[in-house]
């Protein structure tokens, strides 16, 4: 197949998974082409299965803002065009899904160009169910040919906003070569130069992810005599109220604020424990990633996340914002290395079986065939 695939070129789940989907797709013979205004974060490598078409904004004075989301559909219609493409899959679907619509609807009646649509959370539960965006969401949706959800919260969630239920659920996925624990002395040696278990966050640090929460945990798990370090990979508007409150509690030098990184899987490796103390998670990625990486989680019990993480068992789920609670539960782990060790692999064994991409990218596949043969 030809597929154009649309995300959002930054470091937040839906773009990750987009992009990950395209290089899959490309590794079992599909072309992929992906249209964004810039090369999406987690696509290194280009070839003749992946490749990348530039979405150009229009400068005019007539315009306070640059439209966007008629330039994107632009570049659908003339990459479906040029490049006789099959589909059209798009991820989140503000403003995504309304530009491939229009793609689609501008090559009509010269061909049939399906369009399939992904939704990943928060272009739900927070800016589709916006009273203002409400209606474009549900119209982008509903002329959807075809539309999936990342996890059954979503899709119930979806069902429950926008009364639509015409949803697949194919769950985000991970890849066990590319996910799996493996040494990094130097990097552990770098943010734990005493030898301390480490705590790893990873997120864009919007207020919706609470890093502020982790410095929170670190601040009770130092007080229950662990001397345990915590490692917060990623960057955004929150960090620099997580580096405040470090400060505050006189705990910043245990903190490492690392910034964005292109190899999570090396910080993950490194992880005695990863924290996800989220306001709202549709599936939790980063906790997927952690468990294919033998690493527990400590996380909120909210949205998927316990579709992922089973308390107890991979992890411990608690309510959001209970700091006591998930410190109380770091420490637990980080002081058993027997129970963390064992809790790790269960983990592993449980991200491996369920969300191997050998599993889910058949989902898809076998998702655009269909809509291909309506």
């Amino acid at each position: 197949m030809n597929i154009g695939i649309t995300v959002y070129p930054t470091y937040g789940g839906s773009g990750i998974v987009g992009s990950g989907l395209g290089k899959e797709l490309a590794e079992r013979g599909h072309t992929v082409h992906f249209i964004a205004s810039s090369l999406p974060t987690r696509l290194t490598k280009l070839n003749e299965r992946v490749r990348f078409h530039e979405v150009e904004m229009m400068s005019y004075p007539l315009f306070e803002h640059q439209p966007y989301t008629l330039a994107l559909a632009t570049k659908m219609a003339t990459v479906a065009e040029t490049e006789n493409l099959d589909l059209l899959h798009v991820h989140y679907a503000i403003p995504h899904s309304i530009s491939a619509i229009l793609a689609r609807e501008s090559l009509k009646p010269n061909r049939r160009l399906p369009v399939i649509t992904t939704l990943h959370g928060t272009d739900i539960t927070l800016v589709g169910a916006d009273r203002s965006y409400l209606p474009i969401t549900r119209y982008g949706i509903a002329q959807s040919d075809g539309v999936t959800a990342i996890s059954n919260y979503l899709k119930q969630v979806t069902i429950e906003t926008f009364q639509f239920d015409r949803i697949e659920v194919i769950p985000n996925f991970i890849c066990p070569t590319d996910y799996r624990r493996h040494p990094v002395p130097e990097l552990r040696t770098q943010l734990a130069p005493d030898g301390a278990p480490v705590m790893v966050h990873v997120s864009n640090f919007r207020p919706v992810k609470r890093p502020v929460d982790c410095v929170e945990i670190l601040s009770r798990v130092l007080q229950r005599g662990i001397k345990a370090r915590l490692v917060m990979v990623g960057d955004g508007s929150e960090r620099v109220n997580a580096e405040h409150r470090a400060r505050c509690l006189n705990i910043y030098d245990r903190c490492a604020f690392v910034g964005k990184q292109p190899n999570i899987a090396d910080y993950l490796s490194i992880a005695d424990v990863l924290l996800l103390p989220s306001e709202q998670e549709s599936f939790g990625l980063a906790a997927l990633e952690a468990m294919a990486c033998e690493v527990p989680v400590v996380a909120s019990r909210v949205g998927g996340v316990p579709e992922v993480v089973t308390d107890g068992e991979t992890g411990y789920l608690s309510e959001v914002g209970d700091v006591e609670k998930m410190g109380e539960m770091a420490a637990h782990l980080l002081a058993d290395e027997e129970l963390r060790r064992e809790m790790g692999r269960l983990a592993r064994e449980s991200a491996v079986s369920r969300y191997n991409t050998d599993l889910i990218i058949p989902q898809y596949i076998k998702f655009y065939e269909r809509i291909l043969s309506q």
